[in-house]
């Protein structure tokens, strides 16, 4: 018998510092870089956006992929296509860590439209509060000073 799954999940991670900004000249070319991983990788991409200091995307995982690696992957090869394409004025780099939220079927048409809204959302609320409010949804315990560098980029 062949193995099967369907596993959903929000990935968010962040840019390291004010000079890591995601310009939005260049934010479709990296989005499309990043669904060319994720998709090499044999997963799905449902959805993928985010704002100067964050991004967020949301995937269905693969069985034979495992979420660390991939992120892995993902960091180290946009940082390296970032830098590569000098699409900001200094060094480019992603904070280390990351946030996965994991959904149910039922959940991702509303996954996927809060996703592609990131930016009527944020005019409303912070990243940092974004960020803490998912880790309540979920019941993670966490210490303030092991979470992201916040970023005022406004």
């Amino acid at each position: 018998m062949s193995t099967h799954s369907e596993i959903y999940i929000q990935i968010i991670f962040a840019v390291n510092g004010s000079d890591s900004l995601i310009g939005s000249h260049w934010e479709n070319e990296l989005y499309k870089f990043i669904t060319g991983i994720v998709q090499a990788k044999g997963n799905k991409m449902l959805a993928i956006d985010g704002m100067p200091d964050h991004i967020h995307f949301f995937i269905g995982l693969h069985i034979d992929c495992t979420l660390a690696d991939l992120v892995r992957e993902i960091k180290k090869s946009s940082n390296a296509y970032i830098n590569g394409n000098k699409f900001t004025k200094s060094r480019f780099s992603w904070q280390s860590g990351y946030g996965a939220f994991s959904y149910s079927k039922s959940d991702i048409d509303t996954v996927v439209k809060y996703i592609m809204n990131q930016k009527e959302y944020h005019k409303n609320q912070t990243f940092k509060d974004e960020f803490i409010s998912f880790l309540k949804e979920y019941d993670i315990e966490y210490d303030e000073k092991y979470l992201f560098n916040w970023i005022d980029y406004k």
